[in-house]
């Protein structure tokens, strides 16, 4: 019997930017370390790699690969979570999804972050929690650093 997922992290912003400023920021080392992590490698195509790393406030690295990119529309990469979720979701077929979508709105551009490969059980549960507010925050501080980059 398979295991029983949780629901995918699903989180939305909405940038009053132009599409391809906002992807570059998911595609462009140098744009990624200005909002999400402090040191990047990315090699932005279907296979590429994905290597994410952070300092703190717990050091860890995302060592993923790029598994979907169609320019200015969605990136979809796999993800390794930090140090105290590593024996849950960085083993086997451990590792999660991470896919974001940019999509047109009256408001600007919508942009929807979706974090699936969640299975059910107390430790998925509290990575899950983690990731959710991680992802919240991160996006925030998305919308903060393309603002500043457009408008100073």
């Amino acid at each position: 019997m398979p295991d029983e997922t949780l629901d995918p992290i699903l989180i939305q912003v909405t940038i009053p930017l132009p599409i391809p400023m906002i992807f570059a920021a998911f595609t462009d080392a140098a744009q990624l370390q200005g909002w999400l992590c402090d040191e990047a490698r990315v090699v932005a195509r279907v296979g590429g790699e994905y290597v994410l790393r952070w300092s703190t406030p717990v050091a860890f690295e995302s060592r993923g690969s790029i598994r979907t990119l169609t320019p200015d529309v969605d990136i979809g990469f796999t993800w390794q979570g930090p140090p105290e979720f590593a024996g849950v979701m960085n083993a086997g077929s451990g590792a999660t999804r991470v896919y974001v979508r940019l999509q047109e709105s009256p408001e600007g551009i919508d942009i929807t972050l979706e974090h699936e490969g969640w299975i059910a059980g107390e430790a998925w549960e509290e990575a899950r929690s983690w990731h959710f507010h991680f992802w919240d925050d991160r996006l925030q501080r998305l919308k903060d650093y393309l603002i500043r980059a457009a408008y100073g």
